[in-house]
């Protein structure tokens, strides 16, 4: 025998689900913003390389080439 579907039952268990899944987008977070040892370690060599005037402009850099 077929099983009788309970649309009472159904919206509540979408809104249920619903309710799940606002909770976890609201407590996600942005793979981008996450920084590996490696990232770390880059962004501080180029601090350093920037703080001792290493770095030269893209326009230099066109310039030289």
């Amino acid at each position: 025998m077929p099983e009788v579907i309970d649309s009472k039952e159904i919206r509540y268990e979408l809104r249920a689900i619903k309710d799940d899944l606002d909770f976890i987008k609201s407590h996600m977070i942005d793979v981008d913003s996450i920084m590996t040892e490696d990232d770390y370690i880059s962004l501080n060599e180029y601090r350093n390389e920037k703080e001792s005037g290493k770095l030269i402009s893209h326009e230099e850099l066109k310039r030289e080439m």
